[in-house]
């Protein structure tokens, strides 16, 4: 069992280290996923094509995600403040729960969308050139939908029982078995978009199992078999304390959908038609996960201890965490701003030369223009996630919620809206800076309310221990 002073009294510094970067190579090797088999189709004859194929899917692993993220970190918060409480008795039943919502969700999911395949691609900007590869790379990736949600959600309830190496080793094994099997499906068996889903839904599966083994041998509790029987109440605290993930994956989710539509619409009136900028905001969306998975994970893998911590009123070590996590996060957001601003085509290479469009002058064109104006303020946005996930692990819905939707939904939605109408596909590109710029200073704003509290709090106990 977790040494509970260890997250109260030992170094902070130390503890971000063991708790955030297992958390972060995590994030990271999941976002691989997907970046990996994006770079390897467009490296391959499937090119700009095959890429925007990718993007048009991207949707649908982004709602998956958003439940298992949302069960997950919920799952975890609730177990670290039991923690900090001394309050453990319902941990199996919740981490049972979960387990059995999840793969719930994950079958509803693919009962809906198996016989809708070709109408939600094309809602989510699927053009014509593009829709067979989108739906062969589609039906692969619904036939592994349970297993590429049941790690997804594991994996932080791993961390928050103490083992986030293990975590982290659960991803990784995964990742490597994808990287292994790209080349041999896509290249050397000519599997196209099947091989690249097939090496990523095969992947999944080998996280799956080591999953499954690292349950058979938890820390903090132990699973029996009536952990399984669905407990709405624990299943209930666990949404509410995850509900800002969900929000945020389905606020992502209509803004990718709204915005390949429109990139889709207002690239046929421009020079780049339909497929280039949909295949470059997939590019885009890659490697702004890359970015933000680094983010998230230094303040999801520091949740243990922020809520741990919150629990046990110790406040000063609260601050503390913030004001580290936030220079951290700031540093990493600023290396990243100079990559695009500086050598955007270094990052736009990675991903192959276009091949099998009419004019690949075009193609560079936007991608430079994305990333410059698209990306510019993404400082602001790593600063807006950190407080959003902060918020929830001090069991702060609420304001996670506020901090969360305010960009996308409040700020981009109606900006990619209304912008394109006089300055045609830039428009889209400049609501970005715009609407992190917004939502930076209502996090700004949230943050300092919350300390003021916690500083009222501190103040108090220090006044009671007196008396």
């Amino acid at each position: 069992m977790e040494n509970k002073n260890n997250l109260g009294e030992a170094s902070i510094f130390k503890l971000m280290l063991r708790y955030s970067l297992p958390c972060i190579l995590s994030l990271l090797i999941s976002a691989i996923y997907n970046t990996v088999d994006q770079i390897f189709i467009g490296n391959s004859s499937l090119s700009t094509l095959g890429n925007a194929a990718t993007g048009v899917v991207f949707p649908v692993l982004i709602l998956s995600q958003g439940f298992a993220w949302c069960i997950g970190n919920g799952t975890s918060t609730n177990l670290n403040i039991c923690q900090g409480k001394n309050d453990q008795q319902h941990a199996h039943k919740s981490v049972g729960t979960a387990i059995s919502a999840t793969l719930i969700i994950s079958v509803i999911l693919m009962i809906i969308l198996f016989p809708l395949q070709k109408e939600v691609l094309m809602l989510f900007g699927a053009s014509d050139q593009n829709i067979d590869y989108a739906m062969e790379y589609l039906n692969w990736i619904l036939i592994f939908l349970p297993t590429f949600m049941f790690t997804n959600m594991l994996s932080t309830v791993i961390s928050a029982d103490g083992s986030p190496l293990i975590s982290m080793l659960t991803m990784l094994s995964g990742a490597i078995v994808n990287i292994i099997l790209d080349p041999i499906f896509i290249f050397s068996l000519d599997m196209g978009m099947t091989g690249a889903a097939l090496a990523t839904g095969i992947g999944q599966v080998a996280s799956t199992i080591i999953t499954i083994i690292y349950f058979c041998h938890t820390k903090t509790f132990k699973l029996h078999l009536n952990s399984f029987k669905i407990d709405f109440h624990e299943l209930f605290i666990s949404f509410k304390l995850g509900f800002s993930t969900l929000i945020t994956q389905i606020t992502l989710l209509i803004v990718t959908v709204t915005t390949n539509s429109l990139l889709r619409k207002y690239g046929m009136e421009a020079i780049y038609g339909a497929d280039i900028p949909v295949a470059i905001f997939g590019i885009t969306g890659k490697v702004y996960a890359i970015l933000i998975n680094l983010v998230v994970g230094i303040v999801l893998g520091c949740q243990p201890i922020i809520s741990y911590n919150m629990g046990a009123k110790n406040y000063h070590r609260l601050k503390l965490i913030y004001q580290y996590m936030l220079y951290l996060a700031i540093g990493v957001s600023l290396v990243f701003t100079l990559i695009f601003q500086l050598a955007p085509d270094f990052v736009i290479k990675l991903f192959g030369n276009p091949t099998n469009i009419p004019n690949p002058d075009d193609y560079w064109e936007f991608a430079r223009l994305t990333f410059r104006v698209y990306l510019m303020l993404v400082v602001c946005t790593s600063v807006i996630k950190i407080n959003a996930i902060f918020f929830q692990a001090v069991g702060k819905p609420l304001f996670a919620l506020v901090t969360s939707v305010v960009r996308d939904i409040v700020c981009f939605l109606p900006l990619i809206l209304l912008l394109p109408l006089s300055m045609g596909i830039n428009g889209i590109l400049v609501a970005a800076p715009i609407s992190d710029a917004i939502a930076f200073l209502t996090a700004v704003i949230f943050a300092f309310i919350f300390f003021k509290e916690i500083n009222k709090r501190e103040r108090k106990l220090k006044e009671e221990a007196l008396v």
